[in-house]
């Protein structure tokens, strides 16, 4: 029986790191989570996206960002590398934020909101802003404690914020009830982070 795979995760906020849990968990080869490096946002992650494209030499290493405002993915690989990236650092962009990722599954997010029907986003790849969609959705729940976790409302502007208790509720969909493999149907960025594990499971497969 071959040892599971080592491997190191940054991302930018716990959101991200269960994603990247659960991504890692599907995989037949098996994974060894080691260090996981979250300071808070982008900003930490492209500062330290060098420093990681030099420690995938001795494991792998999945970095998970936001595309946010950026063009396109390569576009912000280039940016932060700017060299020949280590064929172990897998480099992964949600378009256009990790949210989308879990929009992709409409019947599993509505059931999660207690909606009473799945709500059609189309391409959830394709929204200016996933995270405000999500939270649209969200504060449409009929179940309370949801709405008043992932939400808060500006009275004044009236636009939704990240509510006082927005991961953990989240979290729990991601590990127990997002069907990761619908997403991944309508999620490109998302399938994209599974062919790249692919490619390193076939490089320790030779091994």
């Amino acid at each position: 029986m071959k040892a599971p795979i080592p491997i190191y995760v940054a991302v930018e906020d716990e959101l991200s790191e269960w994603v990247a849990r659960r991504a890692l968990s599907t995989r037949s080869a098996g994974y060894a989570i080691g260090a996981v490096y979250s300071q808070g946002g982008f900003g930490y992650l492209k500062k330290r996206a060098l420093a990681f494209n030099n420690a995938a030499k001795g494991c792998p290493f999945l970095l998970l960002t936001d595309l946010d405002r950026c063009p396109c993915p390569p576009q912000l690989i280039e940016e932060w590398l700017g060299r020949p990236k280590h064929p172990h650092l897998l480099l992964r962009v949600a378009v256009r934020e990790v949210e989308s990722w879990l929009l992709g599954d409409p019947k599993g997010f509505s059931s999660f909101l207690g909606l009473r029907t799945p709500f059609d986003l189309g391409n959830p790849e394709n929204l200016d802003d996933p995270k405000q969609e999500l939270l649209k959705l969200a504060s449409s729940s009929p179940r309370r404690l949801i709405r008043e976790a992932l939400t808060w409302k500006d009275e004044a502007s009236g636009r939704l914020s990240q509510g006082p208790d927005y991961n953990a509720p989240l979290a729990k969909f991601v590990i127990n009830d997002w069907n990761i493999g619908e997403a991944r149907k309508k999620c490109r960025s998302l399938d994209r982070l599974f062919l790249a594990l692919e490619r390193i499971e076939a490089d320790f497969a030779a091994k």
